[in-house]
Protein backbone atom coordinates (compact mmCIF):
# COMPACT_ATOMS: atom_id res chain seq x y z
CA UNK A 1 0.00 0.00 0.00
CA UNK A 2 1.60 3.25 -1.07
CA UNK A 3 0.16 6.17 1.65
CA UNK A 4 0.81 9.93 0.56
CA UNK A 5 2.33 11.53 4.08
CA UNK A 6 1.94 15.10 4.95
CA UNK A 7 3.86 16.78 7.66
CA UNK A 8 6.74 14.10 7.73
CA UNK A 9 9.68 15.78 8.84
CA UNK A 10 7.94 17.41 12.02
CA UNK A 11 8.15 15.26 15.38
CA UNK A 12 5.12 12.89 14.90
CA UNK A 13 5.04 12.63 10.73
CA UNK A 14 9.12 11.21 11.12
CA UNK A 15 7.55 8.87 13.89
CA UNK A 16 5.00 7.63 11.83
CA UNK A 17 6.76 7.22 8.45
CA UNK A 18 9.30 4.95 10.65
CA UNK A 19 6.89 2.85 11.87
CA UNK A 20 5.11 2.92 7.95
CA UNK A 21 8.24 1.78 6.56
CA UNK A 22 8.46 -0.78 9.37
CA UNK A 23 5.03 -2.06 8.73
CA UNK A 24 5.87 -2.94 4.82
CA UNK A 25 4.30 0.66 3.31
CA UNK A 26 5.54 2.46 0.61
CA UNK A 27 5.59 6.45 1.31
CA UNK A 28 5.55 9.77 -0.61
CA UNK A 29 5.97 12.36 1.28
CA UNK A 30 4.98 15.94 0.99
CA UNK A 31 8.08 18.59 1.69
CA UNK A 32 8.07 22.55 1.42
CA UNK A 33 11.11 23.41 -0.77
CA UNK A 34 12.68 25.32 1.87
CA UNK A 35 12.03 21.95 4.98
CA UNK A 36 14.74 20.79 7.25
CA UNK A 37 14.66 16.89 5.58
CA UNK A 38 17.09 16.21 8.91
CA UNK A 39 13.80 13.88 10.50
CA UNK A 40 13.95 11.48 6.90
CA UNK A 41 17.70 11.43 6.00
CA UNK A 42 18.17 7.61 5.36
CA UNK A 43 14.81 6.61 4.72
CA UNK A 44 13.42 4.88 1.99
CA UNK A 45 11.06 7.52 1.23
CA UNK A 46 9.78 9.24 -1.82
CA UNK A 47 9.79 12.98 -1.48
CA UNK A 48 7.51 15.56 -3.62
CA UNK A 49 7.84 19.06 -3.00
CA UNK A 50 4.89 21.21 -2.25
CA UNK A 51 2.20 23.28 0.17
CA UNK A 52 -0.74 22.04 1.07
CA UNK A 53 -2.13 25.09 -0.92
CA UNK A 54 -1.18 24.34 -4.08
CA UNK A 55 -3.43 23.79 -7.04
CA UNK A 56 -2.13 20.84 -8.00
CA UNK A 57 -1.33 18.76 -5.10
CA UNK A 58 -4.48 15.92 -6.54
CA UNK A 59 -1.37 15.45 -8.99
CA UNK A 60 1.08 14.39 -6.56
CA UNK A 61 -1.13 12.46 -4.70
CA UNK A 62 -1.91 10.12 -7.62
CA UNK A 63 -0.97 6.58 -7.53
CA UNK A 64 -1.48 6.60 -3.48
CA UNK A 65 -4.40 4.67 -1.73
CA UNK A 66 -4.27 6.60 1.57
CA UNK A 67 -3.41 9.79 3.12
CA UNK A 68 -2.14 10.69 6.03
CA UNK A 69 -2.19 14.41 6.81
CA UNK A 70 -0.21 15.28 9.78
CA UNK A 71 1.28 18.30 8.86
CA UNK A 72 -0.17 22.03 11.05
CA UNK A 73 1.38 25.11 11.63
CA UNK A 74 1.96 25.14 15.00
CA UNK A 75 2.46 28.63 16.93
CA UNK A 76 1.32 30.13 20.33
CA UNK A 77 2.50 33.34 19.22
CA UNK A 78 -0.52 35.99 17.99
CA UNK A 79 1.03 37.79 15.55
CA UNK A 80 0.97 34.63 13.51
CA UNK A 81 -2.81 34.09 13.41
CA UNK A 82 -3.22 34.60 9.69
CA UNK A 83 -0.37 31.89 9.42
CA UNK A 84 -2.35 29.62 11.66
CA UNK A 85 -5.49 29.88 9.30
CA UNK A 86 -4.12 29.97 6.23
CA UNK A 87 -1.90 26.38 6.80
CA UNK A 88 -4.93 24.26 9.58
CA UNK A 89 -7.44 25.52 8.13
CA UNK A 90 -7.47 26.27 4.90
CA UNK A 91 -4.34 23.90 4.02
CA UNK A 92 -6.50 20.63 5.34
CA UNK A 93 -9.81 21.88 3.21
CA UNK A 94 -7.19 21.73 0.10
CA UNK A 95 -5.32 18.28 1.69
CA UNK A 96 -8.74 16.51 1.49
CA UNK A 97 -10.33 18.07 -1.46
CA UNK A 98 -7.13 16.86 -3.54
CA UNK A 99 -7.37 13.17 -1.62
CA UNK A 100 -10.75 13.18 -2.81
CA UNK A 101 -10.28 14.32 -6.52
CA UNK A 102 -7.17 11.95 -6.35
CA UNK A 103 -9.09 8.92 -5.27
CA UNK A 104 -7.97 8.29 -2.17
CA UNK A 105 -9.43 5.52 -0.38
CA UNK A 106 -9.20 6.51 2.97
CA UNK A 107 -7.76 9.21 5.05
CA UNK A 108 -6.54 10.11 8.21
CA UNK A 109 -6.52 13.45 9.51
CA UNK A 110 -4.33 14.24 12.67
CA UNK A 111 -6.36 16.91 14.64
CA UNK A 112 -5.30 17.69 18.87
CA UNK A 113 -6.91 17.49 22.10
CA UNK A 114 -5.98 21.45 21.25
CA UNK A 115 -9.60 21.19 18.73
CA UNK A 116 -11.38 19.53 21.92
CA UNK A 117 -10.68 21.98 24.64
CA UNK A 118 -10.83 21.07 28.49
CA UNK A 119 -13.81 19.84 30.16
CA UNK A 120 -14.77 22.25 32.60
CA UNK A 121 -16.30 19.79 34.71
CA UNK A 122 -12.43 18.55 35.84
CA UNK A 123 -12.75 14.94 34.70
CA UNK A 124 -10.53 13.93 32.35
CA UNK A 125 -11.52 15.21 29.25
CA UNK A 126 -13.17 12.43 26.68
CA UNK A 127 -14.43 12.66 22.49
CA UNK A 128 -17.77 13.37 23.60
CA UNK A 129 -17.10 17.08 24.82
CA UNK A 130 -16.13 20.05 22.85
CA UNK A 131 -15.42 22.93 24.24
CA UNK A 132 -17.17 26.08 22.30
CA UNK A 133 -14.29 27.44 19.52
CA UNK A 134 -14.25 31.06 21.75
CA UNK A 135 -13.30 29.49 24.72
CA UNK A 136 -10.38 27.57 23.29
CA UNK A 137 -7.77 29.52 24.19
CA UNK A 138 -5.54 31.18 21.45
CA UNK A 139 -5.53 30.92 17.30
CA UNK A 140 -3.66 27.91 17.06
CA UNK A 141 -6.19 26.09 18.92
CA UNK A 142 -9.03 27.40 17.45
CA UNK A 143 -7.29 26.84 13.98
CA UNK A 144 -7.06 23.39 15.24
CA UNK A 145 -11.01 23.38 15.90
CA UNK A 146 -12.06 25.35 12.47
CA UNK A 147 -9.52 22.81 10.73
CA UNK A 148 -11.23 19.74 12.17
CA UNK A 149 -14.52 20.74 10.84
CA UNK A 150 -13.03 20.81 7.59
CA UNK A 151 -12.33 17.12 7.76
CA UNK A 152 -16.19 16.69 9.19
CA UNK A 153 -16.90 18.68 6.12
CA UNK A 154 -15.42 15.69 3.37
CA UNK A 155 -17.09 13.33 5.87
CA UNK A 156 -20.23 14.50 4.94
CA UNK A 157 -19.95 14.68 1.57
CA UNK A 158 -19.07 11.30 1.30
CA UNK A 159 -15.36 10.87 1.81
CA UNK A 160 -13.48 8.06 3.92
CA UNK A 161 -11.99 10.51 7.39
CA UNK A 162 -10.95 9.38 10.38
CA UNK A 163 -9.73 11.82 12.72
CA UNK A 164 -6.97 11.46 15.77
CA UNK A 165 -6.34 13.52 18.42
CA UNK A 166 -3.27 13.17 19.73
CA UNK A 167 -2.43 14.29 23.23
CA UNK A 168 0.87 15.69 24.24
CA UNK A 169 3.60 13.21 22.76
CA UNK A 170 6.66 12.64 23.94
CA UNK A 171 9.81 10.51 22.56
CA UNK A 172 12.33 11.31 19.39
CA UNK A 173 13.10 13.03 16.89
CA UNK A 174 11.23 15.95 18.12
CA UNK A 175 13.25 18.24 16.13
CA UNK A 176 11.90 21.59 16.64
CA UNK A 177 11.49 21.11 19.56
CA UNK A 178 7.43 21.58 20.49
CA UNK A 179 6.70 23.25 23.86
CA UNK A 180 6.69 19.81 25.90
CA UNK A 181 10.20 19.31 24.04
CA UNK A 182 11.58 22.14 25.17
CA UNK A 183 10.72 21.20 28.76
CA UNK A 184 12.88 18.19 28.92
CA UNK A 185 15.42 20.29 26.71
CA UNK A 186 15.63 23.25 28.96
CA UNK A 187 15.87 20.51 32.28
CA UNK A 188 18.73 19.00 30.90
CA UNK A 189 20.23 22.30 30.63
CA UNK A 190 19.95 23.03 33.64
CA UNK A 191 17.56 26.24 32.52
CA UNK A 192 14.30 25.28 34.70
CA UNK A 193 14.94 26.80 38.01
CA UNK A 194 10.69 26.54 38.93
CA UNK A 195 7.70 25.48 37.34
CA UNK A 196 4.24 26.31 37.39
CA UNK A 197 1.07 24.62 38.55
CA UNK A 198 -0.64 22.74 35.89
CA UNK A 199 -0.87 19.28 33.92
CA UNK A 200 -0.31 17.39 30.87
CA UNK A 201 -1.38 13.91 29.49
CA UNK A 202 1.71 12.33 27.86
CA UNK A 203 1.80 9.33 25.62
CA UNK A 204 5.16 7.89 23.92
CA UNK A 205 4.85 9.03 19.91
CA UNK A 206 5.54 5.77 18.87
CA UNK A 207 2.16 5.26 20.19
CA UNK A 208 0.93 7.85 18.58
CA UNK A 209 2.43 6.81 14.90
CA UNK A 210 0.52 3.04 15.84
CA UNK A 211 -2.70 5.19 16.75
CA UNK A 212 -2.77 6.71 12.97
CA UNK A 213 -1.89 3.15 11.44
CA UNK A 214 -4.81 1.29 13.84
CA UNK A 215 -7.22 4.28 13.22
CA UNK A 216 -6.48 3.49 9.65
CA UNK A 217 -7.38 -0.25 9.99
CA UNK A 218 -10.51 -0.29 12.52
CA UNK A 219 -11.34 3.80 12.98
CA UNK A 220 -15.02 4.34 12.14
CA UNK A 221 -15.25 6.83 9.46
CA UNK A 222 -15.62 10.72 10.78
CA UNK A 223 -15.21 9.90 14.36
CA UNK A 224 -12.21 11.14 16.17
CA UNK A 225 -10.01 9.75 18.73
CA UNK A 226 -7.43 10.56 21.71
CA UNK A 227 -4.48 9.23 21.23
CA UNK A 228 -3.02 9.56 24.73
CA UNK A 229 -1.99 7.81 28.08
CA UNK A 230 -1.24 9.50 31.39
CA UNK A 231 -2.08 12.26 33.12
CA UNK A 232 0.97 14.18 35.46
CA UNK A 233 1.29 17.29 37.00
CA UNK A 234 4.24 19.06 35.49
CA UNK A 235 5.79 18.72 38.91
CA UNK A 236 5.17 15.14 38.22
CA UNK A 237 7.01 14.95 34.81
CA UNK A 238 9.96 16.53 35.55
CA UNK A 239 10.61 14.59 39.03
CA UNK A 240 10.28 11.55 36.77
CA UNK A 241 12.97 13.12 34.56
CA UNK A 242 14.85 13.39 37.57
CA UNK A 243 14.50 9.84 38.48
CA UNK A 244 15.98 9.10 34.77
CA UNK A 245 18.57 11.47 35.07
CA UNK A 246 19.51 11.81 38.49
CA UNK A 247 19.53 15.69 37.91
CA UNK A 248 17.60 18.05 40.60
CA UNK A 249 13.81 18.84 39.86
CA UNK A 250 12.77 22.39 40.55
CA UNK A 251 11.44 22.52 43.64
CA UNK A 252 9.59 25.73 43.92
CA UNK A 253 6.69 26.78 41.84
CA UNK A 254 5.66 30.37 40.97
CA UNK A 255 2.20 31.65 40.75
CA UNK A 256 0.41 31.84 37.51
CA UNK A 257 0.55 36.03 37.54
CA UNK A 258 4.44 36.14 37.41
CA UNK A 259 4.67 34.36 33.93
CA UNK A 260 1.76 35.93 32.84
CA UNK A 261 3.06 39.58 33.21
CA UNK A 262 6.18 38.54 31.73
CA UNK A 263 4.77 36.93 28.42
CA UNK A 264 2.58 40.41 28.58
CA UNK A 265 5.46 42.14 28.34
CA UNK A 266 7.90 40.50 26.32
CA UNK A 267 5.06 39.96 23.43
CA UNK A 268 2.90 43.12 23.60
CA UNK A 269 5.23 45.95 24.74
CA UNK A 270 8.97 44.44 23.86
CA UNK A 271 8.24 43.18 20.40
CA UNK A 272 7.21 46.64 19.19
CA UNK A 273 10.67 47.59 19.79
CA UNK A 274 11.97 44.86 18.07
CA UNK A 275 12.53 42.36 20.96
CA UNK A 276 12.06 38.82 19.62
CA UNK A 277 9.99 37.27 22.32
CA UNK A 278 10.41 33.96 24.80
CA UNK A 279 7.00 33.56 26.31
CA UNK A 280 4.00 33.29 24.53
CA UNK A 281 1.09 34.72 26.13
CA UNK A 282 -1.46 32.59 25.02
CA UNK A 283 1.31 29.43 26.11
CA UNK A 284 1.05 31.02 29.79
CA UNK A 285 -2.82 31.31 29.97
CA UNK A 286 -3.42 27.29 28.87
CA UNK A 287 -1.62 26.18 31.65
CA UNK A 288 -4.05 28.11 34.10
CA UNK A 289 -6.10 24.49 34.06
CA UNK A 290 -4.62 21.10 33.98
CA UNK A 291 -5.04 19.71 30.54
CA UNK A 292 -5.93 16.39 31.25
CA UNK A 293 -7.54 13.73 29.11
CA UNK A 294 -9.33 10.21 28.68
CA UNK A 295 -7.80 7.94 26.05
CA UNK A 296 -10.16 5.15 26.59
CA UNK A 297 -11.83 5.02 23.17
CA UNK A 298 -8.80 4.84 21.55
CA UNK A 299 -8.03 1.92 23.84
CA UNK A 300 -10.81 0.13 23.30
CA UNK A 301 -11.72 0.32 19.53
CA UNK A 302 -7.80 0.81 18.03
CA UNK A 303 -6.10 -0.62 21.21
CA UNK A 304 -3.66 1.77 21.30
CA UNK A 305 -0.70 1.17 23.20
CA UNK A 306 -0.06 2.67 26.51
CA UNK A 307 3.64 2.53 26.67
CA UNK A 308 4.73 3.53 30.41
CA UNK A 309 5.49 7.22 30.36
CA UNK A 310 8.83 6.72 32.01
CA UNK A 311 9.84 5.32 28.63
CA UNK A 312 8.89 7.63 26.57
CA UNK A 313 10.79 10.51 28.88
CA UNK A 314 14.23 8.11 28.50
CA UNK A 315 13.88 8.32 24.55
CA UNK A 316 13.33 12.30 24.71
CA UNK A 317 15.90 12.59 26.86
CA UNK A 318 18.56 10.51 25.13
CA UNK A 319 17.99 11.77 21.93
CA UNK A 320 18.50 15.47 23.21
CA UNK A 321 21.22 14.42 24.60
CA UNK A 322 22.40 12.95 20.80
CA UNK A 323 21.28 16.17 19.48
CA UNK A 324 22.21 18.90 21.95
CA UNK A 325 25.96 17.15 22.58
CA UNK A 326 27.20 20.71 22.68
CA UNK A 327 24.90 22.08 25.79
CA UNK A 328 23.59 18.99 27.27
CA UNK A 329 26.20 16.63 29.84
CA UNK A 330 25.23 12.93 29.57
Amino acid sequence: MKAFVTGSTGFVGANLVRLMLEEGFEVRSLVRPNSRLDNLKGLEVEIVQGDLLDENLSELMRGCQVLFHVAAHYSLWQRDRASLYQSNVLGTRNVLAAARTAGIERSVYTSSVAAIGVDPSGQPTTEQYQSPVEKLIGHYKQSKYWAEQEAIKAVQSGQDVVIVNPSTPIGAYDIKPTPTGDIVLRFLQRRMPSYVETGLNLVHVRDVAWGHLLALQKGKTGDRYILGNQNLSLKQMLEELSQITGLSAPARSVPLWLPLTVAWIDEAVLTKFGKAPSIPIDGVRMSKQPMYYNPEKAIRELELPQTPIRAALKDAVHWFQYIHQDTVRR
